[in-house]
């Protein structure tokens, strides 16, 4: 038994070592990271230790308004001053630039074609930055927000910034009222979302199998991502990577969009690495749910039965009930 222990004691010193040297050595930069072990020898930091490896990133481990949660929906409270979402097109279609980052499929807009949302529980306008997909291995998992510790498939997440006080995402990311993240959960199904079936096409996601591959589509129009649907969850987080600062409002639509097995197939294909290196699944990219820490969880539905109090919320309290298009 001894001899067990000092063997553990070893490892686990030895573990603190490697930590501490990787916090001094200049490799540390806002790309180390994963969403799951590397297979290839060097160490990445996965989620449990995100907040251990750089001290910039220490909200990750030790912040109470951490992303993504487990929504409770028996603990939701209605807020009657919960207006509708506006979404701004300029009445045209957008242009953007779809990415494998080895992290997830990314859109970014380009600077020409702005959308702006507004309304919910949004004071300032805010404008849509990146689109980005989480989704898993399995039909089971792939989203990072739970409903009553329910995963879906996947879950798009729409990051926007508050334009009206920030110059861009970078400045707006770290500084208060910052960003706005609309959730949009992803269910398998026979039929496609129009905005989806655009980027998840055989000629268009055989494009990006690899990290850094990157291929331009034209013609997009962001209103037809969201679901028919004008009820929505809102809560105060953070964002799901590093450096995870606390300046995000989310809002989770209360309703899926659908892509086809094929195309969840076809996520399923890209690679978090370059064609030089080994294959390895971009699937799974999610961060496990943080604790709740006593936040209040609003929605816009207005449902009659008497749920829990919330400690300075001014709309009446009720209980919420997830619409059935959720739990199907």
């Amino acid at each position: 038994m001894e001899i067990v222990w000092e063997v553990l004691f070893l490892l686990q010193a030895n573990f603190i070592i490697c930590i501490s040297a990787q916090q001094n050595s200049p490799k540390i930069h806002e790309g180390w990271w994963a969403y799951k072990e590397v297979v290839q020898g060097s160490f990445v930091p996965v989620p449990s230790f995100w907040g251990l490896v750089n001290s910039a990133w220490n909200l990750c481990s030790v912040g109470k308004r951490q992303s993504p949660v487990n929504i409770e929906t028996s603990h939701m409270i209605f807020d009657p001053f919960l207006t509708p979402l506006r979404i701004n097109t300029g009445g045209r279609k957008v242009s953007g630039t779809m990415y494998n980052t080895g992290r997830h499929v990314s859109l970014r807009l380009d600077k020409e074609h702005l959308v702006n949302i507004s309304g919910g529980p949004m004071t300032y306008s805010h404008r849509l930055e990146e689109i980005r997909l989480h989704f898993g291995s399995e039909d089971s998992q792939g989203s990072e927000h739970l409903l009553n510790g329910q995963a879906f498939s996947g879950e798009v997440q729409l990051i926007h910034y508050n334009h009206e006080l920030y110059t861009n995402v970078t400045e707006a990311a770290k500084s208060p009222n910052g960003l706005v993240v609309v959730s949009i959960f992803i269910k398998v199904s026979d039929s496609s979302n129009p905005f989806l079936n655009r980027m998840l096409n055989r000629d268009t996601i055989t494009r990006i199998t690899y990290k850094n591959d990157a291929y331009l589509l034209q013609g997009l129009n962001i209103e037809e991502l969201y679901p028919e649907t004008s009820s929505f969850i809102t809560y105060d987080g953070s964002m799901t990577i590093p450096p995870c600062y606390e300046t995000a409002s989310w809002i989770i639509m209360n309703k899926p969009v659908y892509i086809t097995r094929m195309q969840m197939h076809s996520l399923r294909l890209l690679s978090q690495n370059q064609p030089s290196q080994i294959f390895l699944s971009m699937s799974d990219n999610f961060r496990p749910v943080q604790p709740l820490n006593n936040r209040c969880i609003r929605t816009n539905i207005n449902f009659s039965l008497q749920g829990k109090d919330c400690p300075n919320n001014r709309a009446q309290k009720l209980q919420y009930r997830v619409n059935e298009w959720l739990l199907k």
